[in-house]
């Protein structure tokens, strides 16, 4: 589902990688739809690697955005622009253990971010596994 989906340092919203190039990644900006050269000297980080921190261990993100899905019955999810306490009360219904020592409010506003945007394209496919498929992802 989000193989293939970047967060670059220091621009706004998600890229989808089109093809690698010598000095870098050729990317589509999923807010512009433009492409342009991710360089190698940016800070890129695929959404696959991210996770959530926990009080126990770290959450997938792409678990996380599965629990947005259910809750919000396969629709948007919280506006980004709530209070900072609604925000939290928010994202405890998905994630009801994440530290909150470690997940700032801004965390938690561009996960809600990331998330609206996949939906919007209709980029937020769920397989259909049970909970012992998810052990064969980890391998």
């Amino acid at each position: 589902m989000l193989k293939g989906i970047l967060a670059i340092s220091g621009q706004p919203g998600l890229f989808k990688v089109l093809s690698e190039g010598k000095n870098g990644v050729i990317v589509e900006s999923l807010l512009t739809g433009k492409k342009q050269t991710a360089f190698a000297s940016a800070k890129m980080s695929t959404l696959e690697d991210i996770a959530i921190y926990t009080t126990s261990e770290d959450f997938p993100l792409k678990q996380v955005f599965r629990k947005i899905y259910d809750l919000e019955n396969g629709g948007a999810a919280a506006q980004t622009n709530a209070k900072p306490e609604e925000l939290k009360k928010y994202f405890e219904k998905i994630l009801p253990d994440f530290d909150k020592e470690r997940v700032y409010v801004s965390d938690i506003k561009k996960v809600l971010t990331w998330y609206n945007l996949l939906h919007s394209k209709g980029l937020l496919v769920f397989e259909e596994v049970a909970e012992t498929g998810e052990e064969k992802d980890k391998g």
